[in-house]
């Protein structure tokens, strides 16, 4: 019994699952890998050498490129890659010997050390940070020891290789942003001509260029390039300036090094800091892609509505094979878009906990630091996921031109009231009045199921103002569309210019476009 309160078996192995006999077959307990040598827990499951607690360490979410960027070898190859250039930017201006320097930066090669050592280290100093500097003065001459990581502390690492993942995460995001934002000012041009239901309230309000939609999104990831393009001036910051952010044994030279540091790494150096980046930077870089995130959000909600059975304007692509239920056969779900609604929803939460982190205690503290483990990375990978889904569904969209078409027929013409009232006022009736009489013949007219036009002409009210002649024309959806088509090809041009200025941009770092 205290074995089974411990929760332990003889041998320190964990107790079998309740669920399996105590007398179960030898032959079982091996199939199941019980007591497990290391994790499987399933019949015939092979041994796994880890166990991925969240969906985008199985790989679930987020692309290969993106899952490098945070993987655990990237991370000690980009702190690496600060310690190398430090040095190197030391030894320039005779901060440390230029021998020592040089044999730094060589030692602090990509893949050199491992998260393996890093952890064996980690387990004797408690600081993840020192483990990684003492692997690294191993691998240097004992001339050169004492001038590694010199003048330097754990965030000057930290931060600026967190620089580093931002940068090279938003070269594999940005490319993405910029094919949704082409994807979308296509369908805008192309369905630009195409009268649909306009709703507001989830009501049938007036009529809108079902283009003009794909308008409004392709606008906003528009400004979405813009914003990541200024993220990056202020948010991928190199700070080497030690420990309260004074660079005080580096003395007057400090600021130099740093700035030769950022040169070498790509990155612009911090104007001041403490002995962290002021998290203000860190916190815009998190809601600056939650926002994109939430603006993918607001389109994968109409795509999701406007799928509803009921509504039936467009569905997403539906490949053979696929299955949109367990239990019910005929279902085309809109899964992609309810995933991005999904994520975007915990991508807005990381804001919080990211504003959580900007005031910190004095010249900082470490309360910031274990969740910054869990939100950098995880906002950066979702909206990865969410970008490629919605580019998917928006290549993939079905339009079903005749259902929009037969929706805009569906309140039997009560859809063109407003143009029925500006009509009346134009012909001098006083606008409340107007308001009053085209009310209620398209109240009385739906619950008697009459058709809206001819209630119109039957009333009195209306029809001394308006003649058949001139109704008839009102009740064209086509001569409705506004400015749609200018608004369109407005959004059109900047898209393409905003997509064509990202492109070239990334081009000139080596980034490719995004297929």
């Amino acid at each position: 019994s205290a074995v089974a309160a411990a929760g332990r078996a003889p041998g320190n192995l964990p107790l079998p699952p309740a669920w399996m006999p105590a007398a179960a077959p030898e032959a079982a307990r091996r199939r199941l890998q019980w007591p497990p040598g290391r994790v499987g827990l399933f019949w015939n499951a092979p041994p796994c050498p880890a166990l991925a607690i969240l969906p985008i360490d199985a790989g679930r979410y987020g692309s290969a490129e993106i899952a490098t960027v945070f993987g655990e070898q990237k991370k000690i190859d980009y702190q690496l890659a600060v310690e190398a250039a430090a040095a190197t930017a030391q030894a320039e201006r005779g901060v440390i010997p230029r021998r020592a320097g040089a044999s730094i930066a060589r030692a602090a090669r990509a893949g050199g050390i491992t998260p393996a050592e890093v952890r064996r280290l980690e387990k004797r100093t408690d600081h993840d940070t020192a483990a990684l500097v003492k692997a690294l003065s191993d691998r240097c001459p004992a001339a050169a020891r004492p001038w590694v990581h010199y003048g330097l502390t754990s965030n000057d690492l930290v931060d600026t290789s967190a620089s580093l993942q931002m940068r090279d995460a938003l070269d594999v995001i940005e490319p993405k942003a910029a094919r949704l934002t082409d994807v979308l000012a296509g369908m805008a041009a192309r369905y630009a001509g195409l009268p649909a239901v306009g709703r507001t309230h989830g009501q049938h309000a007036s009529i809108v260029s079902f283009g003009l939609k794909f308008a409004n999104w392709a606008s906003e990831m528009a400004e979405h390039l813009a914003r990541l393009r200024a993220l990056r001036g202020r948010a991928l910051l190199c700070k080497m300036l030690g420990v309260v952010g004074t660079g005080s044994l580096m003395g007057a030279d400090a600021v130099r090094v740093q700035a030769d540091a950022a040169a070498l790494l790509g990155l612009a150096p911090v104007e001041a800091a403490t002995q962290v980046v002021p998290r203000e930077r860190h916190a815009e870089y998190v809601f600056t892609l939650a926002l994109v995130g939430s603006t993918l959000e607001k389109a994968a909600v109409e795509v999701r509505n406007l799928q509803r059975t009921e509504i039936g304007e467009v569905a997403e692509g539906f490949r053979a094979g696929q299955m949109g239920s367990s239990a019910v056969p005929v279902k085309r779900n809109p899964t992609k878009s309810e995933r991005v609604t999904s994520l975007s929803r915990l991508m807005r939460s990381s804001v919080a906990v990211a504003l959580e982190n900007v005031p910190l205690w004095h010249e900082r503290d470490l309360s910031n630091s274990a969740n910054e483990r869990f939100v950098i990375p995880t906002v950066s990978i979702l909206l990865d996921e969410s970008l490629s889904a919605m580019v998917g569904v928006f290549r993939g969209l079905s339009v079903d031109e005749g259902r929009i078409a037969a929706n805009l027929r569906l309140t039997r013409g009560q859809i063109f009231a407003e143009f029925v009232l500006q009509a009346l006022v134009k012909k001098g009736a006083p606008r409340m009045e107007a308001y009053r009489d085209v009310q209620r013949v398209a109240f009385a007219a739906a619950e008697s199921g009459a058709d809206y036009l001819g209630a119109l002409k039957a009333d009195r009210a209306v029809s001394s103002r308006l003649s058949p002649a001139e109704l008839e024309p009102i009740f064209d959806a086509r001569r409705h569309l506004g400015a749609s088509r200018a608004i369109i090809r407005r959004v059109r041009g900047s898209a393409r210019r905003a997509v064509a200025e990202s492109e070239s941009r990334l081009a000139r770092r080596g980034v490719r476009p995004y297929p």
